[in-house]
């Protein structure tokens, strides 16, 4: 199975397929509303609004796995997104990204690119001093490790990128630059 293949619920609770998405270039992010990476979520809106009209698509999934930091339902999720980042993209249902209630699509995704370490400055290091304590062997499995990772999936469906929330989000934007 390919990405086009899976399929994922959206917040009105209706089936959304990968392949609405052919030809286009995704970026797809678990995210939180509570989380001190959700300030990403300004320039991800910045992003889509740069790109969308040469083929960007943003696939937001809110996760509620990593600290209990996406309380709200999906409509206060929206809600919050609107009003504090003023996203446009569309956001889908809350969903698991790891675990025997993981979505599909996030078992393909972490497949394709595992986890590759969280890079080097102080937020790298204090998440790999805060996943020690929760896994001990958190460098050995591609599970997702905290919200906003982000996977970069190309116009023929190929994951290309996976990208951890302490990634500079000016790198995040020039790889993505680097396909249009």
């Amino acid at each position: 199975m390919g990405f086009y293949d899976y399929s994922v619920t959206d917040a009105q609770g209706n089936d959304f397929s990968m392949e609405n998405y052919k030809g286009k270039v995704v970026l797809v992010v678990n995210t939180a509303t509570g989380c001190g990476f959700t300030p990403h979520y300004k320039d991800i809106e910045e992003l889509y609004e740069k790109y969308h009209d040469a083929g960007l698509e943003v696939l937001d999934i809110p996760c509620n796995q990593f600290a209990g930091q996406t309380p709200g339902t999906d409509e206060e999720i929206h809600e919050f997104c609107q009003l504090h980042y003023n996203t446009k993209f569309p956001q889908m249902k809350k969903s698991d990204v790891n675990g025997e209630n993981q979505l599909p699509l996030y078992a393909y995704l972490k497949q394709q690119k595992g986890f590759e370490g969280f890079g080097k400055g102080p937020a790298a290091l204090a998440m790999g001093v805060m996943l020690k304590k929760i896994d001990k062997n958190y460098k050995e499995n591609p599970d997702i490790k905290w919200n906003f990772t982000k996977f970069v999936v190309d116009r023929e469906g190929n994951v290309v990128a996976r990208f951890e929330p302490t990634a500079d989000m000016k790198k995040v934007s020039e790889f993505i630059a680097n396909m249009f």
